[in-house]
């Protein structure tokens, strides 16, 4: 075994979770809101567009269109045991998917989280 292409570029699997994860670590901690997200879901649609509505500042990545997004799905799936789209996180902290972003706002939870992530300017007294 090991022809020519087994001594791949890009590493092996591992390496390439190791580097998906990585990257979905520092993408954590450098916004105050991150929405890892594919185009055609229609969750990560709700999401974002309740994001937009509060004036939310946050980032999105697209595992669909990234080149990597399989391996950073797999890694998020390792990190925080949610495979699935939405994957929120505010002030670095897993907040989950679709269903637990609409309950912390139903509540009154999640306009606070965002003010004190940073992601909402606070409001005027």
């Amino acid at each position: 075994m090991g022809g020519l292409w087994s001594s791949s570029s890009v590493g092996s699997k591992e390496e390439q979770g190791e580097m998906a994860l990585a990257k979905a670590k520092e993408l954590v901690s450098s916004n105050p809101v991150m929405v890892f997200s594919k185009s055609y879901c229609p969750y990560c649609t709700r999401v974002k567009q309740l994001l937009s509505q509060l004036g939310a500042s946050y980032k999105v990545i697209e595992l669909d269109v990234e080149s990597d997004g399989s391996e950073v799905q797999s890694a998020l799936a390792e990190w925080t045991g949610l495979r699935t789209v939405p994957n929120v996180f505010i002030g670095g902290n897993h907040i989950g998917g679709c269903d637990n972003v609409m309950e912390r706002h139903n509540g009154g939870k999640l306009v606070p989280l965002l003010t004190e992530a940073g992601a909402l300017a606070s409001p005027a007294a």
